[in-house]
């Protein structure tokens, strides 16, 4: 079932391409954040994929960095990926077209929250691996703009005739740790932090998510312009509901982190449930009073 309309991701990312460096803050700091996750790691990683790269935020924090001597640049548009560092490709993160065991190191930062099928993009990402290979990722959770969602809902039901999908569905930590475990990875590691962006008028939050090229692609998004009405009523909603002492406004974005590896055989193993030769009370030894 398709939940995104993938061609409109792409017309989203092929309209915000041209000026992304004055909306990306967002997409620099987790870009920074993620390269201190993979500086963390000691291994070297001669053969690398950015995928979902925009404009190579995350190519550019990364590269030359943990032995990276190839990087592949992969965007499903190609106005975002010629202005990406290393090797361009225009590919789409369902269908990726890479050979199995091609890449020691595959990073994708704030892309996959779009992808229909993200159980099958992972397995395809980890077939791509090479064994012992790295993923290390990042997606919006489900905290991700939720005051949006609520003004949103609020002036809707004030001036509309219902409610209708203004921001798109994300994972939340559970299941995206239970996905990476289904894709067969080794490993798994997933965590989350959020972080809180202000802004002087909700109508500058609207123009960045535009600017970012995250704007709404569900499959059951409303097909025709939003009234000014609505618009200005959620821009209310939002300045009533979420505005701090200062006037400004908050904005949530859950930003999710996975890890997890290509399974191979020198990787550390769980031992059999019941083969523990010692209790554990006596490894804690006698009770004190």
């Amino acid at each position: 079932m398709a939940v995104f309309d993938r061609r409109c991701v792409r017309r989203h990312r092929d309209r915000a391409a041209a000026g992304l460096g004055q909306h990306d803050f967002l997409l620099v700091e987790v870009a920074a954040r993620l390269a201190e996750r993979l500086d963390e790691i000691r291994r070297r990683f001669p053969r690398a994929l950015d995928l979902g790269c925009r404009d190579g935020a995350l190519g550019r924090a990364i590269d030359g960095r943990s032995g990276i001597e190839r990087l592949v640049s992969c965007d499903l548009s190609g106005a975002m990926v010629v202005q990406s560092p290393g090797l361009r490709l225009v590919a789409d993160e369902e269908y990726l077209p890479f050979a199995p065991a091609c890449f020691d190191l595959i990073v994708s930062s704030l892309s996959l929250h779009w992808v229909n099928d993200l159980p099958g993009t992972l397995i395809q990402i980890r077939d791509s691996l090479k064994p012992d290979g790295l993923f290390l990722a990042t997606l919006f959770g489900g905290g991700t703009l939720a005051e949006l969602r609520e003004a949103f809902l609020a002036a809707e039901a004030e001036c509309e005739d219902g409610a209708s999908p203004r921001v798109s569905p994300f994972a939340d930590v559970p299941d995206a740790g239970a996905l990476l475990q289904r894709a067969g990875f080794a490993l798994p590691v997933v965590d989350s932090d959020r972080i809180t962006v202000t802004y002087d008028d909700p109508l500058n939050l609207m123009a960045d998510l535009r600017g970012m090229g995250e704007t709404n692609a569900a499959v059951s998004r409303r097909r025709r312009f939003t009234r000014r009405t609505t618009m200005m009523a959620a821009a209310q909603a939002y300045r009533d509901r979420f505005a701090d002492p200062d006037g400004r406004i908050r904005a949530t974005f859950q930003v999710i982190y996975l890890t997890a590896w290509h399974p191979h055989e020198s990787q550390p193993k769980a031992v059999p449930r019941g083969s523990a030769e010692v209790s554990l009370a006596t490894a804690l030894g006698p009770k004190k009073d």
